[in-house]
């Protein structure tokens, strides 16, 4: 036998074994290929939440659209704000005092019913300044109720003093006038004084005067 004859023997039966392996591989696991390929790991898809545990809440100052989905930890006069719950789901809510300001205890509640679309919102609510925690449960839930904590922090007004009133002085009470005195008339002003004349000199005689009598002495006759 030649060279080649012994080759093309030889891959003949080659072929043979290697037709045969496959075919007994393909018999002996029956369904192989009908079973998926197992997915990479990290890149399957997360579970959708279970209905109930869905949806989440806001603390909203009383100022901020229902539309708004950020929380506001600090606010003044607020509300409760719920998105994509269960439709139609009921809501109760408790609030309490938080340390380090409070002590745990219930200062404020309520329940709410969800519209059709799973969302809600509470009134305006009102707390003094403090650390709160809010404590959310709703039918149907499958863990724990949903938390939030937030801070009241109202700006202190200073209040506006009452002026005192005062009551109104009285009217002073008119006083009669003291009649205003008349003129009186007034002294005419002294006039010049008319000068008594000054007595005339009186003629000098230049006659002498006669002489004063002289008494007698001694005893008159008496006559008869």
């Amino acid at each position: 036998m030649s060279l080649d004859s012994r080759r093309a023997n030889f891959t003949f039966v080659a072929g043979v074994a290697l037709v045969t392996t496959g075919i007994t591989f393909a018999l002996g696991a029956p369904g192989a290929a009908a079973r998926p390929a197992a997915a990479p790991p990290g890149h399957g898809k997360a579970p959708a939440a279970v209905n109930g545990d869905n949806g989440t809440v806001k603390i909203h100052n009383s100022s901020t659209p229902v539309t708004d989905r950020r929380n506001e930890p600090h606010v003044c006069v607020f509300y409760l704000d719920a998105f994509g719950f269960d439709p139609g789901q009921s809501v109760s809510w408790q609030i309490k005092s938080w340390p380090p300001t409070g002590d745990r205890a219930v200062v404020d509640q309520g329940t709410l019913t969800l519209d059709n679309a799973g969302d809600g919102r509470t009134s305006d609510q009102a707390l003094p300044n403090g650390h709160y925690k809010l404590f959310w449960t709703f039918t149907g839930e499958h863990g724990a109720a949903k938390q939030k904590v937030f801070w009241v922090s109202c700006p202190s007004s200073t209040p506006t003093p009452t002026p005192t009133p005062t009551s109104p002085s009285p009217a002073p009470t008119p006083t009669s006038s003291s009649p205003t005195p008349a003129p009186t008339s007034s002294s005419p002003a002294p006039g010049p004084t008319a000068s008594s004349p000054s007595p005339a000199p009186s003629p000098t005689s230049s006659i002498a005067p006669a002489p004063a009598p002289v008494p007698v002495t001694g005893t008159l006759p008496v006559t008869g």
